[in-house]
């Protein structure tokens, strides 16, 4: 994976694949997997993926540090969850009803998740964070629900962070307050009035671009209060953090816990699931709303996801990301110090953030990422990246020798302090 045999120019498939695309999707590609949105020469378009290492359609071999965006939290074709779902497969997946995997991974679910009495399943994360809204608001009858500015919960009209195609009317009760300030938080409860029926909070702060915030406690209790004395519900995402901050749900860490909780992403390991979980007290209007999909209870992911969560809960998932992640974050911030190119990484060690200093329009950032890409190494210059049970002490030593021949070409392109 030398700078000789990889290279930042798209292959020549995978151009192709693009211009073929462009005649019968609109734009070639939509949403966050659009490689339009990196900088020039990442690919498009993968063959497969083995563990933490990822194929693309040229050939092309990269340490993966996304993780299929989150997903992929045991690494790539992991074969005790391909095996599980095989073995599903072979009886079926979308039946009239759903199959025995329904229950055993809701009962699982409640076992492992501190705070959860029930779950219901979907299959993405936009699902998820839309259907916690609606038990919400059918448990309190109430309308308006406090989110944090540029906060990212999904794709639907009411988050999507590319409104278009979207009315006002779609957000008219939604009010925006600043994560971790709870005078901006009391100040959103204020103006909800006695309409408030949720407060959603991510499970840290991962705004694009942007510095990550581990959720302060008192900022956490604070949320947790007022929803307590307003009867409204306290919702966590843990779409994007959760299975790699803690096992139960990423605000034990602050000892705090949810009413509702949306999970996707990690929890079948890259099979497409994902589930609410919630108290008791909001069972009823859980079971009262009408949310549905033919293929929500489709066996094979919910095989998936119960061997996932086997394999995860057995070989301690958690603390080994966030070892890697440490690992890598220590040997990035040697390097930034030894090149002269001061860097920020912010939160969880096992979602790790590299962002230059002076950087406002990514150039570095980018300039970095594609020099470790043409070396191999697949990172993101302004996203959250991921950690996988993978990943191991020999692929991040291999991947920060790529980075650090990064830094020192973006030294000798930008210059160094």
């Amino acid at each position: 994976m030398s700078s000789e045999t990889s290279s930042a120019t798209v292959g020549e498939r995978d151009q192709l694949l693009r211009q073929r695309a462009l005649k019968v999707v609109p734009g070639g590609m939509t949403g966050h997997l659009n490689a339009a949105q990196l900088p020039a020469g990442y690919p498009q378009y993968f063959a497969r993926g083995q563990g933490c290492r990822l194929w693309d359609v040229d050939g092309r071999e990269y340490i993966d540090f996304m993780c299929s965006w989150g997903p992929n939290l045991l690494g790539h074709a992991h074969p005790q969850v391909d095996e599980a779902a095989r073995r599903q497969q072979a009886l079926g997946d979308c039946f009239n009803g759903p199959t025995e995997r329904f229950v055993e991974l809701a009962e699982r679910f409640v076992a492992r998740t501190a705070h959860a009495d029930w779950a219901l399943f979907q299959k993405n994360g936009t699902d998820a964070t839309t259907i916690s809204l609606m038990v919400a608001r059918a448990a309190t009858g109430k309308r308006k629900v406090l989110v944090a500015t540029k906060a990212y919960h999904g794709a639907d009209p009411w988050c999507t962070p590319v409104p278009v195609g979207i009315t006002a009317e779609d957000r008219a009760h939604l009010i925006h307050y600043t994560y971790n300030d709870t005078a901006s938080l009391d100040a959103a409860v204020a103006k909800a009035g006695d309409d408030l029926a949720a407060i959603v909070c991510a499970a840290f702060k991962h705004d694009l671009g942007v510095d990550q915030e581990l959720p302060t406690p008192t900022f956490a209790r604070h949320a947790r209060q007022l929803c307590d004395k307003a009867g409204a519900a306290l919702i966590v995402d843990e779409v994007r953090a959760g299975m790699r901050v803690h096992v139960g749900g990423s605000w034990e860490t602050v000892g705090v816990r949810p009413d509702l909780c949306a999970w996707s992403k990690s929890i079948a390991n890259g099979y497409a699931l994902a589930a609410v979980t919630g108290v008791d007290s909001l069972r009823d209007a859980a079971t009262r709303i009408y949310a549905t999909g033919s293929f929500w209870s489709g066996g094979v992911a919910m095989a998936a996801s119960l061997a996932t969560l086997e394999v995860a809960d057995a070989q301690d998932v958690v603390g080994h990301v966030q070892a890697m992640g440490q690992r890598l974050r220590d040997g990035i911030a040697a390097q930034a110090a030894s090149h002269g190119m001061p860097v920020r990484q912010t939160g969880p060690a096992a979602l790790p953030l590299i962002l230059f200093e002076d950087d406002p329009a990514f150039e570095k950032g980018s300039a970095f990422t594609v020099e470790a890409l043409r070396r191999g190494v697949y990172l993101h210059p302004r996203h959250n990246m991921f950690l996988s049970l993978a990943h191991t002490e020999a692929d991040i030593d291999q991947a920060l020798e790529a980075t650090d021949a990064a830094f020192a070409a973006v030294s000798r392109r930008f210059g160094s302090r």
